[in-house]
């Protein structure tokens, strides 16, 4: 017997209960994650008052000007950055009186070609979400419960990978055994289900992989890795130092020097600051200019244009001598903190604009596609006869495990030990399965037999990836 047929009972069993329990967290996320992926466009016909001058082509005024005009109007006190108009698009300045919720701050929309104020509006995050989309952002998150909120998207993101590898192996080694695929029945739904999971695999590792980035548990045992191996992304200094270094391209010095009194920052100053980044190559078409957060601190210009080619390069400003002191670029970041930008924005569909988005939400679809099929599956294979049972017999039978090999047993318990405890919420619900199938196996009697095709009697139980 190969090693395979031993494990395949094993992960026939992990991946009913995984598809029964954790699809409806699974369906949620890719029903929202799918909207969030169309919500830019959503955005740009939701707020296309706020997001487009009503004449783009004339020549903007000095920013200062423009911060000055919404400094005037603004609801909420205490700027703190601004972001110059991309082309065709408007001015955010924007503030924070401390009473927003975490990454929310107030922004006032201003024509960069008159300085006439558009109207305000809350922003979230570094891609500055409007409502319509920070919304739908909340949704796909936490469903608007807040952290508690979180753990339902973190449970999904920690068990999408292992119903994914274990749907691939059973389907491999399916064709394997049969070289042939079934067109009736219970057969047929399965045949869609994992032709779907095969065709969309790496889409949905790759989901798996960079949600887990920004979870909650998880992710802050991933944040302790990256610093341990040095994957960390690199940071600004923004502390002035006594002898600026003005820096034509290349990764200046973080340390030393003695912190300068700046006094009160000079807001006038902001196109000096804009001109001094810009000299030294942090020149994307959309960047936000930070003002100074304390005596002895500079500005920050950073590039927040998430589309490929990556631009994120950030530049520190002496709020003084206005000459910039510091610079980090994407180019010298470890490659691991490379691949984690990259991730993050092919996940939020930032990186490839609206190729990026339709690709998420074709993932979507079939993930959610998946999901039904699945549960039709678990429908398709009810029991016929009286019986308590409602999961419609989990087969193959109960003890698998005890039949893998002793070498298997010897390495794998301990890998999913060390699993569950990088991944809690893999490991807590991996701990309710199994809970839950021995109180079954303790107050279900056997379903009577019933007379089946030899293709049903080949039949798996339901899955979802």
């Amino acid at each position: 017997m190969s090693t395979f047929s031993q494990i395949r009972p094993l992960l026939l069993r992990l991946h009913f209960y995984a598809g029964l329990l954790i699809g409806p967290f699974l369906l949620v996320a890719a029903i929202s994650g799918g909207l969030y992926a169309l919500s830019p466009q959503l955005e740009k016909v939701v707020h296309a008052d706020l997001l487009r001058p009503p004449n783009t082509g004339t020549a903007p005024i000095p920013l200062a000007r423009q911060v000055a005009a919404a400094e005037q109007v603004t609801t909420v006190a205490n700027l703190v950055a601004v972001r110059p108009a991309p082309a065709g698009g408007t001015t955010r300045v924007i503030f924070d009186d401390g009473r927003f919720a975490e990454s929310y701050r107030h922004a006032v929309f201003v024509d960069p070609g008159t300085g006439a104020i558009l109207g305000q509006s809350s922003v979230y995050g570094t891609t500055g979400a409007l409502p319509v989309r920070s919304w739908i952002d909340e949704l796909h998150r936490s469903l608007h419960l807040g952290d508690v909120g979180r753990y339902y998207s973190e449970l999904a993101a920690s068990w999408l990978w292992v119903v994914t590898l274990g749907g691939v192996a059973m389907w491999l080694g399916r064709v394997r055994r049969t070289g042939k695929k079934p067109l009736t029945g219970r057969a047929r739904t399965r045949t869609w289900h994992g032709l779907l999971g095969l065709w969309m695999a790496a889409g949905f590792l790759a989901l798996s992989a960079t949600g887990l980035t920004w979870s909650t548990f998880a992710g802050e045992n991933v944040t302790q890795l990256r610093e341990q191996l040095d994957w960390s992304t690199p940071s600004v200094s923004t502390t002035v130092v006594a002898a600026p270094v003005v820096t034509g391209g290349e990764h200046s010095s973080h340390g030393g020097g003695t912190p300068a009194d700046t006094g009160t920052v000079d807001v006038t100053t902001i196109d000096a600051v804009w001109a001094a980044a810009h000299a030294a190559e942090v020149d994307s078409d959309q960047v936000e200019i930070g003002l100074p957060k304390g005596e002895g601190r500079t500005w920050t210009v950073t590039e927040v244009h998430r589309a490929y080619p990556t631009s994120v390069d950030v530049a520190a400003v002496d709020p003084v001598t206005l000459q910039v002191t510091d610079v980090v670029r994407f180019a010298d970041y470890p490659f691991m903190a490379k691949m984690a930008r990259w991730g993050v924005d092919l996940h939020m569909g930032t990186m490839f604009g609206l190729v990026n988005q339709i690709a998420l939400t074709v993932l979507a679809l079939g993930l959610a596609a998946m999901i039904v099929l699945g549960y039709r599956m678990w429908w398709q294979r009810r029991p016929v006869r009286g019986s308590r049972s409602l999961f419609g017999g989990p087969a193959p039978a109960r003890g698998a495990w005890l039949k893998l090999p002793a070498w298997l047993i010897v390495v794998g318990v301990p890998l999913v030990f060390a699993v569950s405890w990088f991944l809690p919420l893999f490991g807590i619900p991996l701990l309710v399965f199994l809970l839950v199938d021995i109180a079954i196996g303790a107050f279900t009697r056997p379903v009577p037999p019933v007379p089946v095709s030899a293709e049903s009697a080949r039949s798996e139980p339901v899955t979802t990836a």
